[in-house]
C-alpha cells in the first residue's frame, strides 16, 4: 500500500547523481572512441554523458562525419565497459550520498535507481552505494531506450508500484531531466555531473542541488517530511 503522508516515490540517477564517477565514464569513453578512430576533445564527450550508449556513439560520431554499422557502436560500448571497469576502484560515493538513501529508506519514502548504463557497468558502481536488498534498480538492459527517452523511469516507477507522476527524478545531465519531463515526473538537479543550474533549470529542474548531502538538508522541499510536527 502506498504512503501518501511521507510525500514522492524518488528515481535517482546514478552516474553523477550518487557516485562521483563521470570523468571516469569521459575517460573510458575517450579511450574507447580513439581506439575506434574517433578523435574527440574530452569536453565534447562529457556533454553527451547520460545519454543511452548507442545514442552518445552515434552522436559523437555523426560530430565527425563517421558512419558507424550496430556491430561497431557495440564494440565500442564494450570497450568503454572493459575501461570503466579498471577505473571503477575509484569511484566513491558523491558526499551525503549513502546518508541521503539511508534518510529515505528510514521515513519509508520508495525509492529507485534508473541509469543509462548496463547492467554490467552499473552492478560495480552501485557496491558503493550500501543499496538495501529489494531496492529496485533499473539498467539499460531492461528497456528498450534509454535517456532521453524515458523509458527508464516509467519502468522504475512500475517496479515501487507508485504512478509515475507522483515520482520525483534525480538526476545530473539535461538528459535525465528531459527523460524526466517525458515521462511526467518532477525533475531535480544534482551539479556533480558537471552541468550548470542554468542548464539544468532550462531542461525543466524544479530545484537544482550541489550533491546528495544538500538535497538530504532540503529534502523538504520536495515535499518529504522529515521532521516530527510539522502538520
Amino acid at each position: 500500500m502506498e504512503s501518501p503522508e511521507v510525500g514522492p516515490a524518488v528515481l535517482f540517477d546514478l552516474d553523477g547523481t550518487l557516485v562521483d564517477s563521470v570523468y571516469y565514464h569521459v575517460i573510458a569513453w575517450h579511450r574507447a572512441l580513439a581506439r575506434a578512430g574517433i578523435e574527440l576533445s574530452v569536453w565534447r564527450i562529457h556533454r553527451r554523458i547520460g545519454m543511452s550508449g548507442g545514442l552518445f556513439v552515434q552522436a559523437l560520431a555523426r560530430e565527425l562525419g563517421h558512419r558507424l554499422t550496430p556491430a561497431q557502436i557495440r564494440s565500442i560500448q564494450d570497450d568503454h565497459d572493459r575501461g570503466y571497469a579498471a577505473l571503477v576502484g575509484q569511484v566513491r560515493p558523491l558526499p551525503g550520498a549513502r546518508e541521503l538513501l539511508a534518510t529515505l529508506t528510514q521515513l519509508s519514502v520508495p525509492w529507485a535507481i534508473a541509469t543509462s548504463g548496463r547492467r554490467a557497468t552499473a552492478t560495480a558502481t552501485l557496491g558503493a552505494l550500501e543499496i538495501p536488498p529489494g531496492v529496485p534498480v533499473v539498467t539499460r538492459d531492461d528497456v528498450t531506450r534509454a535517456k532521453p527517452d524515458p523509458d527508464l523511469f516509467l519502468a522504475a516507477a512500475g517496479r515501487l508500484g507508485v504512478p509515475v507522476e507522483r515520482c520525483v527524478v534525480v538526476g545530473d545531465s539535461v538528459w535525465d531531466l528531459l527523460a524526466a519531463q517525458r515521462a511526467r515526473a518532477l525533475g531535480v538537479g544534482i551539479l556533480a555531473g558537471g552541468y550548470g543550474q542554468d542548464e539544468l533549470e532550462r531542461a525543466g529542474a524544479y530545484r537544482v542541488y550541489d550533491d546528495p548531502r544538500d538535497l538530504l538538508h532540503h529534502l523538504d522541499e520536495l515535499g518529504i517530511r522529515v521532521g516530527e510536527g510539522d502538520g
